[in-house]
């Protein structure tokens, strides 16, 4: 049996990068996360947040960022798989597009810790 050979990892960061722009310019939650992550650093700057909640802020954006290109990945190859409503079609889909809404709103809670206190010292 022939092994296949591997494509260069050069190429293989090519595939990655195209899907992350994919998903960017194809879903509308990629996009809508992608003003969000916007939001949060032009508030970063404004504020002068510390090199540890950056840490924190980049760590959230890409766990959400990741989450929301798996939850497109698991929703295509469903898709793909079948037409028909199946529960376990919907299972899948359901809990990876939660898995996106639990990050998403533990980034929102570790957001409210970082900036509120700011934004009130301001005022």
């Amino acid at each position: 049996m022939k092994r296949e050979k591997k494509s260069p990892l050069y190429k293989s960061f090519g595939y990655a990068f195209e899907g992350i722009f994919t998903g960017i310019r194809k879903e509308r939650n990629m996009k809508i996360h992608c003003l969000a992550i916007l939001c949060v650093v032009a508030a970063g700057f404004l504020v002068r947040i510390s090199v540890v909640e950056w840490c924190m802020c980049l760590i959230l954006f890409g766990l959400i960022l990741s989450l929301e290109l798996v939850n497109t990945a698991i929703e295509a190859v469903v898709d793909l798989v079948t037409e028909e409503r199946k529960p376990l079609a919907k299972l899948a889909k359901d809990t990876a597009a939660g898995a996106v809404l639990v990050a998403a709103i533990m980034a929102a809670g570790v957001g409210i810790l970082i900036f509120v206190p700011k934004i009130l010292a301001l005022i």
